[in-house]
Formats: C-alpha cells, structure tokens, sequence
C-alpha cells in the first residue's frame, strides 16, 4: 500500500497541476492582501467576508474543483496506460488501492486548500475560534471530495468535465436555493460544520445549513460510502 501511495504522489505531483491547486488556492489569501493595500479598513473580519469569501469562493469553488483536478487523475496514468491490470493482480486488496489513491489525492490537496482558506481569514483579523473552524470545515469537505472524485475517475474518463458540472450546478446552484438538496451535498456538510462549531461567527450561515449532526454523519458517509463504491469497481470491472 505504501509503494502505491508514493507512486501516485509522483503522479499527480506534475507541473501544470501543482500550478494550477496552488494558484487557485491562493486566490484568497492574494485577495485579500490587495484590499489590504488597497482599502485596509475594508479588509476585515465580518459576515460579509463569510458569504462571500469563505462560502461562495472557497467552499463554492475553489475547494470541490482544486480537489477534482487531483483526485479524478489518481488513477489516470493506470488507465491511459492499461497497467492497472497489473496493479489489481499485485498481492494487495482492493480495499489498500483504494485507500492509497484517495489518501494521496487527500494529502496533495488538503494542507494547500486548507492553508489558502486559513491564511485568509487569519489575514482580515479573525479570532482563533473563527480560524480553526475554517481548518475543521475544509479538512471535512476534502476528505468528502476526495473520495467522490476518486471514484469517478475510476468510473469514467471525463470525470473532469462531470464534475465540473455537478459542482456548478447541484453544489453551486441547487444547494443554495433548495434546502433539500443540502442533505446531499457537501457544500452544504462543509458550511453547516462551520456554522455548528462556531456559531457566533458564522451566524449569516444560518438559513443556508442543515443540522450540526447531520453535517457531520453526512460528510462521513459521503467519504465512506464513495470509497466503497471505489474498492468495489476495482473487484468488479474488466481491465484489458
């Protein structure tokens, strides 16, 4: 398992993608300090910084799609090149693969998500509480992605495309005006972790969450139900 985790840490440590997480999930913390320079006033703390910062920059976006570009290409040098066929008959559970990949596309993308969605929000003078609940939140909602996105690459090979399409519209556009589909999305998982651990300063997330445990069962069961589904596709498909 430990050979199969740092095989696909340099796999998805190509240049073009380390650029591109790195440049997206420092999009906030560069914002941030040019309205510093800017307007220093103007770069604080506040509900407003939340709903727009915090939910629709970096849980909206910026989140769901730097852990799309890593986790649907974990098994993609094994596809393009038909060698998963030799890594299935390895001596090694499906169970093992599947952790290795979803554990490497995890450890690439969390520290950088969470750092950007951290250093942000320590930036524009939130407390402590404020800035360890954004770290809670996004690990959360990693590890959720993580598992989803595996997964679909492994199912398809526009896994890219589809995902960018189910986070614009059920993640982006449909969590936000049906509160239904909040029970079902992890968008909705990672504001509700946010507003059930710090409340005070997450109040404007009130009316967009579901309740705090139902975050918390519905963000694990996402992770382990995804990665099911990824061990089992590995025992069940064809490979040439």
């Amino acid at each position: 398992m430990a050979q199969i985790f740092k095989l696909t840490l340099r796999q998805l440590l190509g240049r073009w993608r380390v650029l591109l997480i790195v440049f997206l999930a420092s999009l906030p913390t560069l914002i941030v300090l040019l309205v510093k320079w800017q307007n220093p006033w103007e770069a604080k703390f506040d509900q407003d910084f939340v709903q727009v910062m915090i939910d629709a920059m970096i849980i909206g976006g910026i989140m769901p799609i730097v852990t799309m570009t890593v986790a649907s290409a974990a098994f993609g040098n094994e596809l393009e090149d038909r060698t998963l066929y030799y890594l299935i008959l390895k001596p090694i559970s499906r169970v093992q693969i599947a952790l290795a990949k979803v554990a490497a596309t995890f450890v690439l993308t969390a520290p950088v998500v969470v750092a950007g969605g951290v250093v942000a929000t320590a930036l524009v003078g939130a407390d402590a509480g404020a800035v360890v609940t954004v770290g809670i939140a996004l690990l959360a909602g990693v590890a959720a992605y993580a598992s989803i996105f595996t997964w679909a690459g492994l199912i398809t090979p526009r896994a890219l495309s589809y995902g960018l399409v189910y986070v614009l519209v059920w993640e982006g556009l449909l969590s936000t005006f049906l509160t239904g589909i909040r029970y079902l999305s992890v968008r909705g998982y990672t504001l509700s972790l946010l507003h059930g651990i710090d409340a005070t300063n997450f109040e404007s997330l009130e009316d967009r969450v579901i309740a705090f445990p139902a975050a918390i069962i519905g963000a694990v069961g996402v992770a382990l139900v995804f990665f099911f589904l990824t061990q089992y596709r590995l025992r069940t498909m064809d490979v040439p």
